[in-house]
């Protein structure tokens, strides 16, 4: 579990796919600087999900990496069935319908079938269903039976299989579908760090999930994807997902059809203010660089995108296609990591909410952290933090304040190594001392030197517990 630890705070997240597969692809893309890969459960057999985590696990302890793995539920994805000739050309003005009846192989200009009966129970006149991610639109003009007569606002190619979404959100179908609760068995056996909720709606389906992982005998954290309208547009119900979670991801793509364009920008922002202030870790996700799926520079509006991504405070940034199409992955993360450390490295990176501000402290951990972030701003010849900790919760707090260097986490614990490496701005090392040892400090120091992250006579702040009690001392030691 000892690590090279990289000058970079904010994580990256690669998904898996046909361009990951072979041995080779995933050394280069854990060398690049992955800190977590993403296993689309939308795709792919179990069988071949359960080989890549053990790939992943493997490569990672070679490099002395602490990868994360994450796997992501498809969730209920409401899709149009299949066309005759494979596709049609809907054309602005003309009529065309949505019939559950209609066999799923038999879609015309005129009409196609669906995978989801109850969508007409879902809508009215005058609603507007967007297809392919947006990239069409109808107009519901009337409901008979499970048929949806609509008229077509923005035409264009549509093809097998694509994605319906309602606007301004709305649609009832359950959170886990039941591919979700066999996958979920999957999960735990594959022993994930991490277990992505799709389409969340509330705070019971995050303790549904929860609950059936834990009775397959899993252990991951569970994610909430935010994708839906009706959860960014309810306060309340956004902080009741958030802090029914351990951590959650800003889904833009399905979002982004809900709400619109326009709303995205400040929705993101005001998602990953929220979950830093409720002490969750937070992913920004889609089409950040998708460009280079097939180019070998991003264009400089992706690179602005990750940047800004970088300075609201995200914990980490994701790549899709990118890594799991892309003519070259490891290319891709080492793009995007050269982005996230020049906009580090600004002046105006400085987060938008603090410890200061937060809700109430309630626990000494808390309080430790708070002290060690005012000692940072205050002692500017401070170059790193060291934290030894069993669970990692000191680095969490740690990581939502505005700490401007690098923390490092000593642990023998591997399983939280694996899950704090999506924490913003922490590097876990592998340390199998018990903090009641006499000579504990003088180890911690020593294995953060070994790794190459220190300099002898560099100042520090230490924070440890007694033995096996919960943080309570801070010190500053020299290197």
């Amino acid at each position: 579990m000892s690590c090279v630890v990289p000058l970079r705070q904010t994580k990256i997240v690669a998904t898996l796919g046909p361009a990951t597969n072979s041995r080779e692809a995933l050394e280069r893309l854990i060398a690049a600087g992955v800190d977590m890969v993403r296993m689309n459960f939308s795709h792919g057999e179990p069988e071949e999900h359960i080989e890549r985590a053990r790939l992943v696990r493997d490569i990672a302890a070679s490099q002395g990496r602490n990868v994360a793995i994450l796997g992501d539920l498809q969730g209920p994805k409401i899709r149009i069935a299949r066309f005759e000739q494979g596709e049609v050309n809907l054309v602005a003005g003309k009529e065309f319908t949505l019939d559950a009846d209609l066999a799923s192989d038999v879609g015309t200009v005129q009409a196609v079938g669906l995978t989801y009966g109850d969508l007409a129970c879902d809508c009215k006149p005058g609603d507007t269903l967007l297809l392919d991610d947006g990239r069409l639109s109808l107009s519901v003009l009337s409901i008979e039976g499970v048929r949806i007569h609509c008229r077509v606002l923005t035409g264009g190619i549509l093809s097998n299989n694509k994605g319906i979404n309602l606007l301004g959100g709305g649609l009832s179908a359950p959170t886990l579908t039941d591919k979700d609760k066999a996958d979920i068995q999957v999960a735990a056996s594959m022993d994930l760090d991490y277990l992505a909720v799709s389409f969340v709606r509330c705070r019971e389906d995050v303790e549904q999930a929860r609950r059936l992982l834990k009775e397959a005998g899993g252990q991951a954290a569970i994610l909430s994807k935010i994708e839906r309208a009706e959860v960014v547009e309810n306060p309340l119900r956004l902080q009741e997902v958030i802090e029914a979670s351990d951590a959650i991801m800003v889904a833009r793509g399905d979002l982004g059809v809900e709400i619109g364009d326009a709303e995205l920008v400040g929705a993101q922002k005001d998602m990953v203010n929220m979950a830093r202030r409720l002490k969750r870790p937070v992913i920004t996700a889609t089409q950040m660089m998708e460009s280079m799926v097939e180019n070998s520079l991003p264009t400089r509006a992706e690179v602005f995108d990750v940047a800004n991504a970088v300075l609201d405070g995200t914990d980490a940034v994701m790549l899709s296609a990118e890594t799991a199409m892309g003519h070259c992955p490891h290319g891709v993360v080492e793009a995007m990591a050269r982005i996230a450390k020049g906009a580090e490295h600004e002046s105006c990176a400085i987060l938008p909410r603090d410890a200061e501000d937060a809700i109430p402290l309630d626990q000494s951990d808390e309080a430790i952290a708070v002290a060690a972030m005012y000692a940072t701003r205050h002692c500017t010849d401070l170059k790193a933090v060291i934290c030894l900790s069993k669970s990692g919760r000191t680095a969490l707090w740690m990581s939502r304040t505005n700490l401007s260097m690098p923390i490092f986490v000593l642990t023998r614990d591997q399983q939280a190594a694996r899950r704090m490496a999506l924490y913003k701005g922490v590097h876990c090392l592998a340390f199998d001392v018990d903090s009641s040892s006499p000579d504990v400090e003088t180890k911690a120091l020593d294995a953060v030197l070994a790794a190459g992250a220190l300099n002898p006579g560099d100042k520090v702040l230490l924070t440890r517990g007694r033995s096996g009690g919960k943080t309570c001392i801070l010190k500053m030691l020299t290197a």
